[in-house]
């Protein structure tokens, strides 16, 4: 993508006016494109802003601009990520390297599965003027809640990648294949697809017909069965419980169904063994607890379900454990 020429949105620029939220990131990525054109005064108000984010995010603001084709590059050397799921792909996919920068939740190990990677690594605040400042190559977000940053960073010329939530398992293949091409690094996605693939071959089948269970999420939540986890627990051998619920789709389950129609298991999140807040304590109700006991609640931890991705393989290896362990 490249700049156009100047429009009615450049007035404020032009012209002195303050500037407002909605046109800051604009200013300051057309200040570093092309100084000539910002209000006097502009440049030292860029450096003084980049100064505060460091002398090598200056650096990579001023570099990102190289006109023709000194900047082109085959693959991206500077990628940023502002979503959860996208920074564990990018941690098992890219050389350290090439990574910029991770959203916050990167680094918080009860819900990344890569939290201790991520230590290393810089961290952003998810706004689009910091990734502006960072100058990276190509980003990476999520398909929900950011569309204002896509938006803007879209309209000021940076290479943007959008990867939503796997619809199933061949959606995942695809989303890993697509990312690790892009990062230069195809082989990796095949590394990582096989070890996904070799976790299903070992649960192929483990649970003996005819067992039903329901996937049970904090405050009542109901998972749809077409989704990658749905798929692996077929896969597995269980029967899924929502339609038996009238949840075909997925969505809230009345404790009440639950009770008067349980399925043979449930699986639950790992931290459900403790009620926190309103939506824990459902999967804690003594009703509940008669009708499926903990004896019949497989459960994984909540970061190895969040994203598909490195934590898959792994998902599917603890749950094939839970099975062998509490199916009969």
């Amino acid at each position: 993508m490249t700049w156009g020429g100047y429009h009615h949105k450049d007035a404020p620029l032009l012209a002195g006016a303050p500037l407002d939220a909605k046109n800051r990131v604009h200013f300051f990525a057309r200040c570093a494109k092309e100084p000539a054109a910002c209000r006097p005064g502009a440049k030292m108000m860029l450096l003084r802003h980049t100064r505060r984010h460091s002398w090598g995010l200056l650096l990579s603001c001023l570099t990102a601009f190289v006109p023709g084709g000194m900047q082109a590059q085959a693959r991206p050397e500077r990628v940023a990520s502002l979503n959860l799921c996208t920074d564990q792909l990018l941690l098992a996919l890219a050389d350290r390297s090439q990574i910029a920068s991770l959203s916050r939740l990167a680094r918080d190990p009860s819900i990344a599965f890569l939290a201790d990677q991520a230590a290393a690594v810089p961290v952003n605040d998810g706004s689009a003027e910091a990734i502006v400042f960072e100058g990276p190559d190509l980003v990476l977000t999520g398909t929900y809640g950011q569309r204002e940053q896509i938006a803007l960073l879209t309209r000021e010329g940076f290479d943007v990648l959008s990867l939503g939530p796997w619809e199933d398992l061949a959606d995942g293949r695809n989303q890993i294949r697509t990312l690790a091409r892009r990062l230069g690094h195809p082989e990796r996605a095949e590394a990582l697809i096989a070890q996904i693939d070799a976790a299903l071959d070992r649960a192929r089948g483990i649970v003996p017909r005819g067992r039903s269970i329901l996937s049970l999420e904090r405050g009542g939540w109901v998972t749809a069965p077409r989704s990658p986890l749905g798929e692996v627990l077929v896969h597995m051998g269980f029967k899924l419980h929502q339609e038996d619920l009238g949840l075909a789709q997925g969505g809230m389950a009345r404790l009440e169904a639950i009770v008067t129609t349980p399925p043979d298991f449930m699986l639950v999140d790992a931290a459900s063994s403790r009620a926190v807040d309103n939506g824990t304590a459902l999967l804690l109700h003594p009703a509940l607890a008669e009708a499926v006991p903990s004896t019949r609640r497989l459960a994984l931890p909540g970061k190895l379900t969040i994203c598909g991705g490195p934590a898959t393989p792994v998902a599917i290896d603890q749950l094939t454990v839970e099975v062998l362990a509490k199916v009969r």
